[in-house]
């Protein structure tokens, strides 16, 4: 059971590094588990449903990680860039990624560098999923891509910091995962 995105990715990571398959997961919070519409609690008796949905990998300066629901890399303070490559549409309250689906095949990659006002404005609109279009916001879905900083960028997985990295290079695995939610 994984009732977060940091424990979902634990329990990939595990198996991926163990050369093992991924066991099946019940998924009981998080923000995949609201994209999928999850409820966020453990029914007595209940099912669930039964989902196949993708995963993230992505090589990091060299490192090889994984994750569930979104890579964000940002500076510490969250000013300047910020570029995402999302699995699920949610991110906390924010919609951030309103088109991702974690079944399609595709990462929705968001790349924006906004002036401090600007910024201020798409983060209110973020709850409702509707700072995008943006002509400053780069909105692209996309099996994979790679791309380089030009100062090393904060990277979270699934809201765990990995590190500061440059170059990174993401692509999605269909069909990797299988959840109850």
């Amino acid at each position: 059971m994984a009732a977060s995105n940091a424990e979902l990715r634990a329990v990939i990571t595990a198996a991926r590094r163990a050369d093992s398959p991924i066991p099946h997961v019940a998924l009981v919070g998080g923000d995949l588990c609201r994209t999928l519409g999850g409820r966020g609690e453990v029914v007595p008796g209940g099912t669930g449903s039964r989902v196949v949905v993708d995963i993230g990998s992505v090589l990091l300066d060299g490192r090889l990680h994984w994750f569930a629901a979104h890579l964000v890399a940002r500076s510490p303070i969250g000013i300047g860039r910020w570029w995402v490559a999302a699995n699920a549409a949610h991110h906390g309250s924010w919609n951030l990624a309103p088109r991702a689906h974690p079944g399609d095949g595709l990462l929705d990659v968001l790349d924006a560098d906004l002036r401090p006002a600007a910024q201020i404005a798409a983060r209110r609109r973020l709850g409702r999923g509707d700072h995008v279009p943006h002509p400053d916001i780069d909105y692209r879905r996309l099996p994979a891509v790679q791309t380089t900083f030009d100062r090393p960028l904060t990277v979270r997985l699934d809201g765990v910091v990995i590190g500061r990295v440059r170059n990174l290079s993401v692509r999605i695995e269909p069909e990797a995962l299988h959840l109850t939610v």
